[in-house]
């Protein structure tokens, strides 16, 4: 017998032996694969200026691709490349690892289609948004639209398109320029500290503040790495009260910014996985950025928690009165279920079906922009295209992902808890499930 355990031992052991090295095998090939992803990333941005959202490795990587300037068939070689190296490695058993594998394969295969569209290649609206997130946002009928906006006609009788009425009733809620610093960095003071009750942050995590002009976007937050962001606020527009905790979460606190530096601390610096240190903005990763960024707002600020903090903090920080609070947010609730009209004004627009003109004055009718705000908006499809499903397509998944683990607002502690695995993991939009 105690031959045969003996023998049983070394044969167990020449096995896990072998599995080990099968393993490590596997894991080299991956840093391989991924320090060449990082690499043609990097290289594709010199052909695209929007494409390299953040980048935060080796500087000579950058300055490699910045002289190279290879042509973009020759970076279409080298992702199919990739692609295939990856697609023939074995799953791995390790969850973590396994994302990690499903991660690289789908940004490279993403990398495969932008490298198309540079070339000249069109798709659909749909098409895109699959090729390049992950994801296909429903197609919803003007019906769907037509609902709520007569919910919202009741609310603001009178002659004159709904569009202005509701403006009107808005501009009471527009936060004096001279106060928007102040207003914005009280909104951050609640939104980091509501986060880091919940998410433990890096001790030297920081950012910066800018006030922008002339973008096609409302803010943004660019990763510098060493957990440090530059956060832009585009002033081109009237900056209503509710976009400063909207914002301040979104860009801040639960969102880009704490994004980043938690990929930054558990997957790039503890895991040595280096294709986290470069974000490409058109890819799946977007999808799970925005989508946390936004569903980020409600974990924050779950509710009735957000309205009494406008009111103490942000309404006198304005010099709004308080007592409007409740209605606006009435309001606010049933606008934003008009978010997926800016889908579908986008699908029309770049499929062909309308031209600039009426997408803007579908966005005007259907998600009740006012014009300055719909032409800013048909900016940010030109420049962005089918980015714009990751916003309330990327919101929703997230959603119910973290709550059908966690539940909903009744369940607190658990819901950040998930919320923060997700931020901390390579998960892909079709992984949401």
């Amino acid at each position: 017998m105690k031959g045969f355990v003996m023998t049983g031992v070394v044969i167990a052991a020449a096995a896990l032996a072998g599995g080990s090295r099968d393993a490590q095998r596997s894991a080299s090939s991956m840093n391989e694969i991924a320090e060449s992803y990082v690499k043609l990333v990097l290289a594709l941005g010199q052909h695209d200026t929007d494409y390299v959202d953040a980048y935060y490795g080796p500087a000579e990587w950058k300055q490699q691709a910045e002289k190279a300037k290879a042509p973009l068939a020759d970076l279409a070689g080298r992702a199919r490349s990739l692609l295939e190296r990856v697609t023939k490695l074995p799953a791995p058993s390790a969850e973590m690892e396994r994302l990690r594998h499903q991660y690289l394969e789908r940004q490279l295969s993403a990398v495969n289609a932008r490298i198309r569209m540079l070339q000249g290649q069109r798709m659909t609206f749909d098409e895109e948004s699959k090729a390049l997130y992950d994801a296909v946002a429903p197609t919803l009928p003007e019906s769907h639209f037509q609902t709520i906006l007569d919910q919202l006609e009741k609310a603001f009788p009178g002659g004159g398109p709904l569009v202005s009425r509701y403006d009107r009733f808005r501009s009471r809620f527009v936060i004096p320029r001279e106060k928007v610093d102040a207003v914005f960095k009280a909104a951050i003071q609640g939104c980091r500290e509501r986060t880091r009750a919940h998410i433990q942050l890096p001790d030297d995590e920081r950012f910066t503040i800018e006030y922008v002009t002339n973008k096609s976007w409302s803010g943004y937050n660019w990763y510098q790495g060493g957990f440090r962001s530059l956060i832009q606020v585009n002033t081109d527009l009237p900056i209503y009260i509710d976009r400063a905790v909207d914002l301040a979460c979104h860009e801040g606190y639960p969102g880009h910014h704490v994004y980043n530096a938690l990929l930054e601390k558990h997957l790039v610096r503890d895991r040595g996985w280096i294709e986290f240190s470069v974000y490409p903005l058109f890819s799946p990763q977007s999808l799970i950025a925005e989508g946390t960024a936004n569903y980020g707002i409600e974990v924050a600020f779950p509710g009735p928690a957000r309205i009494a903090f406008e009111k103490s903090t942000l309404f006198p920080a304005a010099g709004l009165d308080p007592g409007g609070a409740e209605e606006y947010y009435r309001v606010q609730g049933l606008v934003e279920q008009l978010a997926y009209a800016g889908n579908e004004a986008a699908r029309r627009y770049l499929n062909g079906e309308i031209d600039r003109a009426a997408a803007a004055a579908w966005l005007e009718r259907f998600a009740l922009m006012p014009k300055d705000r719909a032409a800013q908006r048909v900016r940010f499809f030109d420049q962005y295209r089918s980015y714009v499903i990751n916003y309330n397509l990327g919101k929703d998944l997230v959603r119910r992902f973290v709550e059908s683990r966690a539940g909903g607002t009744d369940h607190e502690a658990k819901r950040w808890l998930e919320f923060a695995t997700l931020l901390s993991s390579p998960r892909l939009p079709s992984t949401l499930k």
